[in-house]
């Protein structure tokens, strides 16, 4: 039998940078652009990639790595089946959190609001801008669903290949789209040492516009 994993003692102290009230922006989606653009210009690892919390009905939670695809004047935009298993539990329950972490600049941005498909229309054009390979899989992939073998998966994506060969541009899969999580509270960490670590957070006040608060770590 294999030893125990050893995690107890594995950490790292943050030391990189602060986190101040007086230097963040007015609005969570112009200092969330603020920070993506860091990410991107450090050349993090997958920056777009979020962790995406939903819950069913019964309030039973789960949690998959999405990719953002847009930050609009409503919030944070990801595409995926609408009858996967995120697509139903929103179904049931159109609330969700996000959740960024950037280890490279030891930051860490949280999200959570309500959650709104997006119009046909965005879908469409998202679609549209996808490889034709990922366009083929999207109508290929009953996602979420119990399949045999991956077999079962390649002669869904050639059947699907023949079956558009004609078409260019290819139609949406009526299953698939947007979503927009449209936040309602978010918190923005950086890593400091000694477990100090800067928190703020933005809620809606009732000016229309956003409170700012600092949290203990």
């Amino acid at each position: 039998m294999s030893s125990p994993l050893s995690l107890a003692d594995i950490r790292i102290n943050y030391s990189l940078k602060v986190l101040t009230p007086e230097a963040v922006a007015h609005s969570p989606l112009e200092q969330f652009n603020t920070w993506m653009q860091e990410a991107l210009s450090a050349k993090a690892d997958e920056a777009t990639a979020m962790t995406l919390s939903t819950a069913d009905a019964q309030g039973k939670p789960s949690a998959r790595v999405v990719l953002l695809k847009e930050v609009t004047a409503q919030g944070f935009v990801f595409y995926t089946n609408y009858e996967s298993r995120k697509g139903n539990q929103l179904a049931q329950n159109p609330y969700a959190a996000l959740t960024f972490f950037w280890p490279v600049l030891e930051r860490q941005v949280r999200i959570e609001g309500t959650v709104q498909r997006v119009d046909g229309e965005t879908s469409d054009t998202y679609f549209q801008s996808r490889p034709r390979g990922s366009q083929i899989g999207a109508w290929s992939s009953p996602q979420s669903q119990p399949i045999a073998d991956r077999n079962v998966l390649e002669e869904l994506e050639k059947e699907n290949t023949r079956k558009f060969a004609d078409q260019d541009p290819l139609p949406r899969p009526p299953h698939w789209g947007g979503y927009v999580v449209v936040p309602e509270r978010v918190e923005f960490w950086q890593g400091r040492p000694n477990r100090l670590h800067d928190r703020l957070v933005y809620e809606p006040n009732a000016k229309g516009g956003w409170s700012l608060q600092r949290l203990a770590p």
